[in-house]
């Protein structure tokens, strides 16, 4: 049997573990140093006792007002029609319910756009035309997303005949031709054209970084451990028309659980979606592993298949307790905001465990 002293030292660890985690929460979480959208949605849960889903709208919808790394918002990563569309979700990771929009035209405020789906409608996303149709109705306003930054960076791109671009097996060679493009009949490859595996080495291919190619990925936890997260991007520059990424799939860009944490991704989303990295690290996080150790076995199980693909993954757990891994980058920055009072953002940085070739 246990001596009073020892019950009482077990009853003080406890304590003070608690009072720990009282003051990590609540907190906000988000990938790069994108601190305007960290310090604003920490703002709205201290200041303006919101609720974590207005927080993380707010913190997003900073970014996309800013036009962070010019990938998230209107006027970046214009298409191959020289167009921006962007996408975005929200998890509620209480109700487990998901709002999102994907290759929307014409409205700025896509975050706020995928709030509408989660509250106002059954479903859980909304692609193209038919998302800008949904916002104007629910208030917003059709406008242009296109700016003189995003149209020159179009020109330039198809003054360098559109390379780099994301076609394969197709004639003619899309390493020096703009198309229009037709499939590669039977087996026959030409022999300037670079296939599939050479995706990341090819001098035509696309180069993934954060100024081309990225998303404010967020997570709000209140302080009574309700978990959200969240995505918003405007997607890869020079995409062809219609395509989709990460960000708005859940799982993939972002997903959220109250009873053990959430996570957020960016970075190569062609890649990334097709592992779900961020309900993989969530599960991680389930089976009793810490926030870094759930990002990096996310991203591990990517690298076993595309060695040279560049990402990174934010994790927390609904205790407030926070990580990050990321992948062929030197490191990777990351913003957070935490405790009960107002508090200055602090920009993180992790090593990556592989530099890309």
């Amino acid at each position: 049997m246990a001596s009073p002293r020892r019950i009482l030292l077990l009853v003080a660890a406890i304590l003070i573990q608690a009072h720990r985690t009282d003051q990590a929460l609540p907190l906000v979480i988000n990938t790069w140093a994108f601190t305007n959208a960290t310090l604003r949605a920490h703002q709205w849960l201290v200041v303006g006792e919101t609720g974590p889903i207005d927080a993380l709208v707010e913190g997003c919808s900073v970014c996309e007002r800013e036009q962070c790394d010019g990938t998230v918002g209107y006027g970046g990563s214009p298409d191959e029609n020289g167009e921006t569309t962007l996408d975005a979700m929200i998890m509620d990771g209480s109700t487990m319910n998901i709002g999102a929009v994907a290759a929307m035209r014409d409205v700025k405020h896509a975050a706020a756009v995928a709030r509408h789906v989660l509250e106002n409608t059954k479903h859980t996303l909304l692609v193209g035309d038919r998302a800008t149709e949904f916002a104007v109705q629910m208030g917003f306003r059709r406008e242009s997303l296109e700016t003189e930054r995003s149209k020159e960076m179009w020109e330039q791109w198809k003054n360098n005949h559109c390379q780099p671009n994301f076609w394969q097996n197709v004639i003619p060679s899309p390493s020096m031709s703009c198309g229009p493009y037709e499939p590669i009949s039977g087996n026959a490859i030409p022999q300037n054209h670079w296939t599939s595996n050479e995706l990341n080495e090819d001098d035509h291919a696309p180069t993934f970084n954060r100024f081309n190619h990225d998303t404010i990925g967020m997570i709000v936890i209140d302080a009574e451990g309700h978990v959200v997260a969240g995505t918003s991007t405007n997607g890869a520059r020079n995409k062809i028309p219609g395509r989709v990424g990460d960000s708005p799939i859940p799982g993939s860009g972002a997903y959220a659980d109250s009873t053990v944490g959430a996570a957020a991704a960016t970075g190569d989303g062609d890649i990334m979606m097709r592992f779900m990295p961020s309900l993989l690290a969530v599960e991680g996080l389930r089976r009793g592993l810490s926030p870094m150790q759930a990002g990096e076995t996310a991203l591990a199980r990517i690298a076993v298949h595309y060695p040279n693909f560049v990402g990174g993954i934010v994790v927390a757990s609904s205790d407030g307790q926070y990580g990050a891994a990321c992948h062929g980058m030197d490191e990777f920055p990351y913003s957070v905001a935490e405790g009960s009072k107002e508090t200055e953002v602090v920009v993180k940085k992790v090593k990556c465990r592989t530099k890309r070739r």
